[in-house]
């Protein structure tokens, strides 16, 4: 039998841009949070973390070199903060569409590119398309991501000048 008079379940509250964001600086900020990761000398490592109000985060550690090559979230919204030295990350300035295309030519001038040293950082929607490197020859950075919904599946692109294409899409268990 219902009780009229007991309480409603609590709605869950769906986590904003500004608290993905807010959760992955607090994160970074954290050397006991960012001190899980054990970092690899050629290789991306990352350690899980539980983001705010169902998002899944991760602390990422980048070798010397190491980049993401372009992708976007498959839908998903998030952020990321750096931690420890410095991420490059080239997107672009129009959001795309998660699908409906295969290969599309790149107007002049939609290229962005911004650097993200210690405790820099930005949040991004669902249509975002871009490729985060490490551009250090000496040393790690280290990152905090948070992405609300947790990530369906990845979509990779081959980019060739003004060009890009899908190259192929990754479910979870992939990566």
């Amino acid at each position: 039998m219902h009780d009229s008079l007991a309480p409603a379940p609590a709605a869950r509250t769906l986590p904003t841009l500004t608290d993905l964001l807010d959760f992955a600086r607090t994160a970074a900020a954290d050397p006991a949070v960012t001190a899980r990761l054990t970092l690899h000398p050629t290789k991306r490592t990352w350690v899980s973390l539980d983001g705010p109000g169902g998002s899944e985060a991760w602390v990422i550690g980048w070798p010397p070199g190491s980049e993401t090559g372009w992708h976007d979230h498959g839908g998903s919204s998030g952020a990321f903060v750096t931690a420890s030295g410095r991420l490059s990350e080239l997107s672009l300035v129009m959001p795309l569409p998660t699908s409906g295309w295969r290969s599309l030519e790149l107007a002049d001038g939609v290229d962005r590119q911004r650097t993200l040293g210690p405790g820099a950082g930005r949040s991004f929607g669902p249509h975002h398309v871009h490729q985060v490197i490490n551009p250090a020859t000496d040393r790690h950075a280290v990152s905090v991501h948070c992405y609300y919904p947790p990530l369906p599946e990845l979509r990779r692109y081959a980019r060739a000048g003004d060009i890009l294409r899908l190259a192929r899409v990754e479910g979870r268990t992939e990566w």
